[in-house]
């Protein structure tokens, strides 16, 4: 499958070319040319298949042209080597557990499989070092250093604002050592996600070194966190509770509603998604006036949402036409 850049102005890339640069050349995001439905037959029969089983249909859809079936299968399974279960909490609410990863954080399935897709793809190439950058406001740099960790051929900096992440996540991908490298910044999330940008913009350093992200930029990290929206959708179905889903997913960097809007745009039965946001509310802002304005974040006790220039804006955008 091509993947073209949401500010239109850069070559079309292959799968491998848009996991390994992450961003594209003008600065925009990576977008698959097609979105493909998957048959009523697999909705049909989603509640008795596993986990790993919806996984693999999902990925195949997005990565099956370009990754030998057995080596994407693979993937699926050592990514997924936890469960997400949907609890009830009343009748008619539920929770989807995102906590039962090594860093108990949603983005350990998108850390994970991304870790093992660009692996892959660097036995494949015989590279020898690639430079993985990744701005956190908390836990992204947990899972990710964690999906990484250990993974030849790769290095990990993990950026992260002083004073603005949990201890625990601190602590998470600071003391890892080997193939991951912490990097504490004197400023915001935002200020830490400039800095990788400008990075992958830096001609010279480019020249030298390779470089992709593994921040929700990067399409091997946030597709994958599709996965589990059709996994709530299989076991509300076996709950008998599916018709009229509306999932509420908290909001920062947009990358995990984004992966469930394409889920969407694949045929699963959601009757809406809603981005909730804290005090950095500027995606709610925009709905509500049409005017998109960043500004710098607020810290709030919800660290991983305060992100005042949500980078999948572009993608959302892209997907509903402008």
């Amino acid at each position: 499958m091509k993947y073209y850049s949401t500010n239109k102005q850069a070559p079309e890339a292959t799968l491998e070319e848009a996991v390994v640069r992450g961003l594209a050349s003008d600065k925009g995001l990576f977008m698959p040319f097609s979105i493909k439905p998957l048959p009523q037959a697999f909705y049909d029969s989603i509640d008795t298949l596993s986990f790993q089983e919806i996984a693999c249909r999902v990925a195949d859809v997005f990565f099956g042209e370009d990754v030998p079936a057995d080596t994407l299968k693979q993937i699926v399974y050592d990514t997924l080597s936890f469960d997400v279960p949907l609890v009830k909490v009343t009748d008619d609410i539920y929770s989807l557990e995102l906590f039962h990863g090594p860093t108990l954080a949603f983005k350990d399935v998108g850390g994970r499989f991304m870790a093992r897709l660009l692996g892959h793809f660097i036995r494949k190439e015989g590279k020898k070092q690639v430079n993985v950058l990744v701005a956190t406001s908390g836990d992204t740099g947990s899972a990710v250093a964690n999906g990484f960790l250990g993974v030849e051929g790769i290095h990990v900096y993990v950026l992260y604002p002083k004073g603005k992440v949990s201890d625990i996540q601190e602590k998470q991908f600071t003391t890892l050592g080997r193939n991951i490298t912490a990097l504490e910044v004197d400023g915001t999330f935002d200020d830490c996600q400039a800095l990788v940008k400008s990075a992958f913009m830096d001609k010279e350093l480019n020249g030298r070194l390779l470089l992709t992200s593994a921040n929700s930029i990067n399409v091997a990290r946030f597709l994958p966190q599709a996965f589990y929206y059709f996994h709530a959708y299989a076991q509300l179905k076996r709950a008998g509770r599916a018709d009229n889903a509306v999932i509420c997913v908290p909001s920062g960097n947009f990358g995990n509603i984004t992966a469930g809007l394409f889920g969407k745009r694949m045929g699963l039965p959601v009757k809406r998604f809603i981005a909730s946001n804290n005090r950095n509310d500027i995606f709610y802002q925009y709905l509500r006036t049409g005017v998109y304005t960043p500004r710098p974040s607020i810290a709030t006790i919800a660290n991983a949402m305060d992100v005042g220039n949500p980078s999948n804006f572009a993608r959302v955008l892209d997907l509903y036409g402008g």
